[in-house]
């Protein structure tokens, strides 16, 4: 849901871009989830003929329309934080 929720906020970016601003993943497992989200038909990953190669990731509109709901849960989230996380019964 983060790369999702990054690529939403930044439109086409770079593995760079996307690796920077999550914290503590490790670029294999970046990959590795980049590569699902793409099989999955959530992102597209554009790769340009130049040396060194560029690619770029952005949602597709599969992707986009997805992101109301990942909105959504989120503000959810933040808004029963202290009940969820409270909560020890």
């Amino acid at each position: 849901m983060l790369i999702l929720y990054i690529l939403d906020k930044g439109g086409t970016l770079r593995f760079s871009e996307i690796q920077r601003e999550m914290v503590d993943i490790s670029q294999k497992m970046l990959s590795t989830t980049l590569k699902r989200l793409e099989e999955d038909r959530l992102i597209t990953r554009t790769v340009y003929p130049e040396v060194p190669p560029r690619v770029e990731y952005a949602l597709t509109e599969v992707g986009k329309s997805l992101m109301p709901h990942i909105l959504g849960l989120t503000a959810w989230a933040v808004e029963h934080f202290d009940d969820v996380a409270g909560s020890n019964s």
